[in-house]
């Protein structure tokens, strides 16, 4: 009977919280699903995006850093020994999202590119709110930067994507920041580019600010492998971040062979940014040498879930107390 009566209750509440994102401090009936919209309600928003752009980019080196690469995410507090700054890069049409509790500073950070939007938003709200138990109460603040107004109009879709995802998610959550799309759109020479590609998060203080990774963490050709294959966990956005142990956590994972793979890696540098870039204008100089490793990484392993993760068990990598880095733990 006291199971049953606990049920109850759960569901009474889930049922009773407003599905709603809080924009400047204003409950939101109908979730603008563009940045037109939303500056159209809310002209704050552009203030917003300004402060952001108008700080300088700073060059994050590995020690204390956790990088969230493509369809990841991770969250952690800022009590976290291991974590310094949370934070990714590269987000030419994708969008990076910030979710953090102001009362505990738990923050938590997706690289999102439309694949798995829906269920990377539930998972990190819940992710934040198991880590802000027994913290003073706060708000739940969400911030999304990156993308921009490219030719397709990737990012404008994506940006209606997360919005509704979260709208729809049983918590409110205020908007804080927007600098996406048109507000994160530079016109140089008349050809369309994001103004921010990457930002990291101050753990301790909760601050956001532009950066840029040029280590990006181990496995990378491995993580980024699930990008361009096909598979069960190919559209997955995936938890990267092991809070019990302090550990950054990759796979286990699986995807199907790259078809034409060996024909891909014998193309020219061009041919590989017009045909596996959705913004070929604009992506970084190390685009295609990353591409290149990713395709040879998916050429030696066609099937991962044999030779990577012949055991089913995640990789595991701790924080090296001397050098700051992540090295590989084995349990």
């Amino acid at each position: 009977m006291y199971a049953a009566c606990v049920i109850l209750v759960t569901i009474c509440c889930i049922h009773s919280v407003s599905m709603v994102v809080v924009l400047n401090g204003v409950l939101a009936d109908e979730c603008p699903t563009s940045v037109r919209a939303l500056l159209a309600a809310h002209p704050g928003y552009r203030d917003a995006a300004a402060q952001l752009l108008a700080a300088a980019a700073r060059v994050v080196p590995p020690p204390g850093l956790l990088y969230v690469a493509q369809r990841e995410l991770a969250a952690v507090v800022p009590h976290d020994k291991n974590v310094n700054i949370i934070g990714s890069d590269d987000a030419s049409s994708c969008i990076i999202v910030v979710v953090r509790h102001s009362g505990s500073g738990a923050v938590a950070l997706a690289h999102l590119d439309g694949s798995g939007t829906a269920d990377a938003a539930a998972a990190m709200v819940a992710r934040v709110q198991q880590l802000a138990v027994g913290y003073p109460e706060g708000r739940l603040e969400l911030q999304l930067v990156g993308g921009f107004n490219d030719p397709h109009r990737y990012s404008d879709e994506l940006f209606a994507n997360i919005m509704l995802s979260f709208h729809r998610l049983s918590v409110e959550i205020d908007l804080t920041l927007a600098c996406c799309c048109e507000l994160n759109t530079a016109l140089g020479g008349g050809t369309a580019a994001p103004l921010v590609m990457g930002v990291g998060v101050d753990i301790s203080a909760g601050d956001l600010f532009p950066a840029t990774f040029p280590d990006k963490g181990p496995e990378l050709a491995l993580r980024g492998a699930r990008t361009i294959t096909s598979g069960p966990h190919s559209a997955q956005v995936l938890d990267i971040y092991d809070n019990t142990v302090g550990m950054l956590r990759i796979g286990p994972f699986n995807y199907e062979p790259l078809r034409g793979v060996d024909l891909w890696l014998e193309q020219s540098d061009d041919f590989i940014l017009q045909h596996l870039s959705t913004t070929p204008a604009c992506e970084p100089p190390h685009f295609v040498h990353n591409i290149r490793v990713t395709l040879k990484f998916i050429q030696q392993h066609p099937f991962p879930a044999v030779t990577v993760f012949p055991d089913n068990r995640a990789h595991y990598y701790r924080r090296d107390g001397v050098t700051g880095c992540w090295v590989p733990m084995r349990f």
